[in-house]
Formats: structure tokens, sequence, C-alpha cells
């Protein structure tokens, strides 16, 4: 009886510690977050497109572009029409290359499909920094990337 109870007891405990990891690597997967921002391009009148690219798949399928557009002074990196599976900690990265040796930081991704916009801080050189990855912190995972032309 008493074998039962500490096998019962160690089951519990190991479904308190596990249960909760198996939600943080599985639920990205079946979350889609959904976003349609507007584009700069039709904010301003005087916004340029800079630079266009298509996503390429890496670890996981992709689809969609990705545009620097020129706005105000402000650079501004858009997704349309973008769409790729969810995954934990995902971040958006301007990098010199697609191991993620040397990047800019956009921040975390803002959604799994549609349109969105990512501020580009000052200063930023894209003629070094040429690839946008969407790229899993956590397991340091390429999910997806887009090779942009430089001038």
């Amino acid at each position: 009886m008493k074998k039962m109870k500490t096998k019962w007891w160690i089951t519990i405990i190991g479904g308190v510690i596990i249960l909760p990891i198996l939600w943080y690597l599985l639920s990205p997967l079946f979350i889609v977050v959904e976003m349609d921002e507007t584009s700069p391009l039709e904010q301003d009148i005087s916004s340029v497109m800079l630079s266009e690219a298509l996503f390429q798949a890496s670890a996981h399928e992709v689809s969609g572009k990705a545009l620097i557009i020129e706005s105000e002074g402000e650079k501004v990196l858009r997704f349309e029409d973008f769409e790729t599976i969810n995954g934990p900690d995902l971040r958006i990265y301007l990098a010199a290359d697609l191991e993620a040796n040397d990047f800019v930081d956009l921040g975390e991704i803002k959604a799994t499909k549609g349109d969105v916009n990512y501020d580009i801080p000052e200063g930023t050189d894209l003629s070094k920094y040429k690839y946008v990855l969407v790229w899993c912190r956590a397991f340091s995972v390429l999910f997806s990337y887009s090779e942009l032309p430089t001038e």
C-alpha cells in the first residue's frame, strides 16, 4: 500500500512539473496570432519602399514578403501576407548572417499571420544587416528568413 501511495505522489508531482513545460513547448503550434497593421506606404505619400524580398523556409514553412520602408525619416520592416507557425520565444532579427551571430533584435513576433510593422532602430546599417530572421531564441532555431537586396 505504501509503494502505491509513493507512486501516486510521484505521478502527481511529475504531472505538475511536466504539464506546464509541455504547454510552453506545444501550445504555440496551434495558437495563431493574426494582425493587420496599416502600411506606412498608405499613411504617408512621401514614404518609399527601399527593399523587398520573399520569405524562405528554414525549420518551418512560411509565406509572405519582407519590405523595408522609409517614412518620415524612420525605417520600418514590414511583413506582408505573412504566415508561419507559432513557436516558443520567437523574435524578429535583422542579421548579418543566418546563424544570428550578429543581429539587431526588433522584438517579439507580433503576429504569425497578416501584415505587421516593426520599427528599425535609427542608425541600423541595412547593407550589413540584410537578413530578416524569424528566430526561436529558446532553442536557437531559424524558423524562416528573407534576404533583402542591398543597394
